[in-house]
Parts: structure tokens; C-alpha cells; sequence
């Protein structure tokens, strides 16, 4: 067997798979742990895609060589200033993110802040300085998982299927494959998951279940946490969190005495305050001592590249402009990397309006649905065709990406991309690749010690549910199963719950602050009557969103709004 076998999957989710090439086919790895020999969905698709094969021009086919000179010619007469760098998770492997050397050499406009997980990373920075998840051991070795805001068997296939057999608790609203899968689900109302936290700390405390030794030894300001969480009835909770108080109490009697493990997803942080609420759970675990424990302890999008020094880093007074607040028409030259803004950046309708009125480079493996607005397309080399290594921001594990196939002539990697325009503006040419990749290989980060939590001392927060009436709904959106974002299976519907008295089939209007798009109804039960759901990936949906930055980490609120809807 060719010992050049291995596959990296570079798509942006939890598991970071590895794949083999076996007799002309990938097969999921079994040394990866958390592949342990089966393919996900995710990666099955991503192997069916066609990949870009010629450059394109203005709507015409031309050749790479071509296309690299008008990119060339097109910077050389463009301000630097006046051209924007924005890059997409497309491929989220080490070596995607080379291209920012030259961009930031040349002095483009860089972004900054995330349209993810932004605010949930600043609020447990804010607590125990890094977004680093606890070693996968300690998830294996949990009696009890809180999946908090996150479809866990479908956005983690790969580590579900190593605890699947746990006692699960589900906290969403909606009523999802792993909510089902649950001894108890929390049908929760959006933005009130750190009104839950508070709630449950109370609880907590009142069952004297608390961990004083962990609280004595590691935690500030724990008292004034306690004293935020009875700052109110206790039976006020429940009409806004929409939680009985007598699931709460099943939850302390299920959970005590267990190791627990709180897996914790986006979806509790698309939010202005996404940092504090995400402090606020974080603050619970700590209340309860999850952090020092042998076994469980909280998951979030760990911090993948901690403990590895950055390659590609290169320190510059470039302008930088929040991801979410990017205003594509204010630049001459857009050179978009792996990305799909017209689909997956808020408000879609100032997104367009951008593109429109800039020279837009886009470069990536496969058309998408902003490539209608580029004037000039590059392809990518496929990641079956390029050396990488996967970082994971689900578990501590990686995975290597050798050369499987031999790349397309009229493609080129971004290693190569990034060389060829350093080399064009008299720049200092890369390390060697090779160099680079083993150090990754080698490389293996120490997980930093627990040396002090400090708990969120002070809470300020807008309820959503002040806002709504009982003529609105909450936005919220999620994973979907046969997709991933805006890559493969297309599903635009709005689901609703059949309370709401629509049906299956009709087309309605729905409206925000922000905008409005037409969108067909599917009816389904698992969604809360007070909301309107929609897959990530919708291509109407993000016409409804903000293109506004959280409090603190210049990142996206994609759910900070209510929306209307009537029929059309």
C-alpha cells in the first residue's frame, strides 16, 4: 500500500475526520480516533463535488497563466487600502491561511472578529484565558452530557458516535435528533440560555451541590456570580425561559453525583451579548467545579492552533474592519478566498449591492453562488491534490493531508498563489512547505494548567423577549444534516410549528428590521410555535439579519432580530 495515503477533510466542522486513499477510493481512517473508520456525510458529499477546472474572466473561460496576470495588473493599479482581503472557512486546513502573508504585505484591508463564534470565545476568554477544550479523553470518560444550544449527533457525528451510549441532556428550542436521543430536553426560549444558567446555579446552591473546594481554590468572584443568579424570584424563570421548574429538578437529580460534560454550540451566542451569556454557562461549570474534574468539563470551538506558533504571521498596521460591518462597495478590489458572502454574510441585499460596485477576485475549488459576482474567477487546488495538516477545534486530535491526486494543471494551491504574487512585489518569498507541514505533523501542544476562573461579576443584558409580541418570532437557524452551510444539499424553507396556523406549502413574506424575503412553508412540530427556523445555508435568510458586531469581538448576531411574518 502507498504509505502517501492519508486525507485530510478541510471542511469546517467539529470532527476534522482522516481519510485513506485505498484502491482509488477514500475510506475513513481507522488510527483517527474519532473517524475510526467511517466517512461522515459531510465528507462523502465534498468527494462527489466537481471542482473548478479553467479560470473565468467576465463570463468567459481563459487560462490560469491569463488569470494570475489580470490579478497581478488589477493590484498594481488599485490602492492597496482600497482592496479587501476576506476569507472564508471553505477549507479550514493550516495552509488556507498563507495568503494573508502577501495581503497583509501589501497592505491590503484585512478583517477581523468571526460571523461564528465570536462572542462565545470572547466571554470564556473573559473567564480562564483560552478557548481550549478539555483533552477527549475526559468527554469519553462523562456519565452525563449536556448538549447546550448544539445538534451534537449532527454537527459531531464523529464524537457522538464514541459516547452515544451516555445519558444525554438536550437544551434547545428546538426539538432536535439529539433532544429526541435525550432523557431530558429543555425546549428553551432563544436568548434566555443565561437566564438557565442563573437558574440552575440557584438550584445549585440550594442543594448544596456546589464545589466548594474548586470555588475556595480557582474561583474569583464567585459570590458576586451567586449574587447576580437570586437577584430575582426563582419562579420568575420560568415564564421567560420557558423551563418548568420540575425539569430543573429532574436535571440536579440525574446529574448528581455524575461526571458531566457540557457541549456547548453556537447557537446560545448569535447574540449582541454573546460573550456574557456564554460566560454566564461557562460561570455555571466553574460553580460546579466542571473545570478541575477528572472526567466532563465544557466543549465549545476550542482555540485549534493553541500551542503551535503561527507560520504565516507577519505584523503589519494594516486596517482592519469588522467581519459583519464589511461594506464590500467601499473597496476598488475584493479578493474573496473559500468563501460564500452572498449566502452566509448578514444581510444579503448590502452584500450584493457591494459586490456589484467593486472588482471582485474570487478564488476557491468550486462555483458558488457569489461567483455571479466576480469578475474573476481562480481556481483552487483540490484538497486531494495539496499537502496540509487539520487542526481541530472539536478535540485535541489532527489530521494530515498527503497528495492523493495528481492536481490540474490550471489550478494552483495557496501556498503557490501567495509565492508567485510575493515574488511579483518583490517580497520576501515562504518557508518551504514541507518544512512548514512537519512542524504541525511534529508538533504537539501542552495543554495549558488551570490556574484561576474568574466569574462573570456583572450581567447586562437586552432580553429579546422584550421586544417580542405575539405577532412576531424569533429567528434562529442550525446545522443541517445534508449540508454544511451553504455547501451541497440547497433547503430555503422557513419551518414553522403548526400552532402557528400556516400550512405546508404556502409562500410567505417575511420581514425584519433589516429586510425581507419570500421563503415556502414546511411545517414541523420539533420547532417552538414562538419561532421561525431556517437551515444554515438558506439562501434568503440572511436577507432578515444584521450587519452589525457584538459588544465585544467584532463578530456577527445573526439572531439578535424578530421577524414578521404574512403571507404573500
Amino acid at each position: 500500500m502507498n504509505s502517501n495515503n492519508k486525507v485530510a477533510c478541510p471542511l469546517d466542522c467539529y470532527d476534522a475526520c482522516q481519510g485513506q486513499m485505498i484502491e482509488n477510493n477514500i475510506k475513513g481512517s481507522k488510527e483517527h480516533k474519532t473517524t475510526n473508520g467511517k466517512l461522515c456525510v459531510n465528507f462523502a458529499n465534498l468527494l462527489k463535488e466537481k471542482n473548478l477546472e479553467k479560470a473565468i474572466y467576465e463570463g468567459k473561460e481563459i487560462s490560469l497563466d491569463e488569470s494570475l496576470n489580470i490579478l497581478v495588473d488589477k493590484l498594481k493599479q488599485t490602492t492597496p487600502i482600497k482592496t479587501l482581503f476576506y476569507k472564508g472557512s471553505g477549507n479550514i486546513g493550516v495552509m488556507q491561511s498563507v495568503t494573508k502573508n502577501f495581503f497583509t504585505l501589501y497592505g491590503s484591508t484585512l478583517t477581523r472578529g468571526s460571523l461564528c463564534d465570536g462572542g462565545g470565545g470572547a466571554g470564556i476568554e473573559a473567564g480562564r484565558t483560552n478557548v481550549i477544550n478539555p483533552p477527549l479523553e475526559k468527554l469519553l470518560n462523562a456519565d452525563v452530557i449536556v448538549v447546550w444550544g448544539r445538534n451534537f449527533s449532527v454537527t459531531s457525528s464523529h464524537m457522538y458516535n464514541l459516547v452515544k451510549d451516555k445519558t444525554f441532556v438536550t437544551i434547545d428550542p428546538v426539538c432536535t435528533d439529539i433532544a429526541k436521543k435525550s432523557k431530558i430536553h429543555m425546549q428553551i426560549n432563544p436568548k434566555t440560555d443565561y437566564e438557565l444558567a442563573l437558574l440552575l446555579t440557584r438550584f445549585a446552591h440550594m442543594q448544596d451541590l456546589e464545589d466548594k473546594e474548586f470555588i475556595e481554590e480557582f474561583g474569583n468572584n464567585a459570590d458576586d456570580f451567586f449574587d447576580i443568579s437570586r437577584g430575582r424570584p426563582v419562579v420568575s424563570y420560568e415564564a421567560t425561559t420557558g423551563i418548568p421548574l420540575s425539569l430543573v429538578n429532574d436535571f440536579f437529580d440525574l446529574i448528581e453525583n455524575k461526571n458531566v460534560a457540557i457541549m456547548v454550540g453556537l447557537g446560545v451566542q448569535k447574540y449582541f451579548e454573546g460573550s456574557q451569556i456564554m460566560r454566564c454557562i461557562d460561570s455555571f461549570a466553574a460553580f460546579m467545579g466542571y473545570h478541575k474534574k477528572e472526567a466532563g468539563g465544557v466543549w465549545y470551538l476550542s482555540n485549534s492552533a493553541f500551542g503551535y506558533k503561527k507560520p504565516f504571521e507577519i505584523k503589519g498596521n494594516n486596517k482592519k474592519v469588522s467581519i459583519p460591518k464589511v461594506d464590500f462597495g467601499s473597496y476598488d478590489l475584493v479578493f474573496i478566498q473559500g468563501a460564500n458572502p452572498v449566502v452566509s454574510h448578514p444581510n444579503t441585499k448590502k452584500v450584493i449591492e457591494g459586490l456589484k460596485n467593486s472588482f471582485v477576485v474570487y478564488f476557491g475549488t468550486t462555483l458558488n453562488e457569489t461567483c455571479e459576482y466576480a469578475n474573476l474567477i481562480i481556481p483552487s487546488t483540490s484538497f486531494l491534490s495539496k499537502k496540509d495538516v487539520r487542526l481541530s477545534y472539536g478535540h485535541e486530535l489532527k489530521s494530515i493531508s498527503q497528495i492523493v491526486k495528481e492536481k490540474t494543471q490550471e489550478s494552483l494551491s495557496e501556498y503557490e498563489l501567495t509565492n508567485f504574487l510575493l515574488e511579483k512585489f518583490g517580497f520576501e518569498k515562504l518557508k518551504d512547505e514541507d518544512e512548514i507541514i512537519s512542524y504541525f505533523e511534529n508538533h504537539k501542544p501542552e495543554l495549558e494548567e488551570f490556574e484561576t476562573f474568574e466569574f462573570l461579576d456583572e450581567l447586562d443584558i437586552e432580553p429579546l423577549y422584550k421586544q417580542k409580541t405575539q405577532d412576531n418570532f424569533y429567528f434562529i437557524t442550525a446545522k443541517n444534516k445534508n449540508s454544511l452551510n451553504s455547501q451541497f444539499s440547497k433547503d430555503d424553507f422557513v419551518y414553522l410549528n403548526s400552532k402557528t396556523n400556516f400550512k405546508d406549502g404556502d409562500i410567505v413574506n417575511i420581514s425584519s428590521k433589516y429586510g425581507n424575503a419570500k421563503f415556502e412553508v414546511k411545517i414541523d412540530d420539533d420547532i417552538k410555535e414562538n419561532c421561525a427556523f431556517f437551515f444554515a445555508g438558506n439562501k434568503n435568510a440572511n436577507y432578515l439579519t444584521p450587519a452589525l458586531e457584538d459588544e465585544d469581538s467584532f463578530s456577527a448576531m445573526y439572531q439578535e432580530v424578530l421577524v414578521q411574518i404574512e403571507l404573500s
